[in-house]
């Protein structure tokens, strides 16, 4: 039997974080779910995530704040998730530096 990788995801040791991060921890046909780390970066203000998949995201640390195409907002604070259906257009219009953000992402087909 295989021994069992115990990791955090709070655990920020080591990282450059001059960038986004994302951080892929189990995918599948089915399902992918990422960590990301932001520090501060944004989307570009003329691009949008379309994903053709449903994402389901918590905001574990930090704050961060969503822009939707039809220009509604929601501002996150740790703690807080949402879905966002497949094809909605979104945009991340602010992040936290200081504490970093921690998102936790699930990308899937929901029916």
């Amino acid at each position: 039997m295989g021994e069992t990788l115990i990791d955090n995801i709070f655990d920020l040791t080591g990282l450059k974080l001059d960038r986004e991060l994302f951080e892929s921890l189990c995918e599948t046909d089915q399902i992918s779910i990422e960590r990301i780390i932001s520090t501060g970066q944004t989307t570009p203000p003329d691009q949008w995530y379309d994903q053709s998949r449903d994402e389901w995201v918590i905001l574990l640390q930090g704050e961060a704040q969503l822009m939707f195409e039809n220009e509604s907002t929601i501002e996150l604070k740790a703690g807080d998730y949402l879905l966002i259906p497949a094809h909605q257009k979104h945009r991340v219009s602010y992040t936290s530096n200081d504490p970093a953000c921690i998102w936790l992402a699930i990308h899937a087909v929901l029916k």
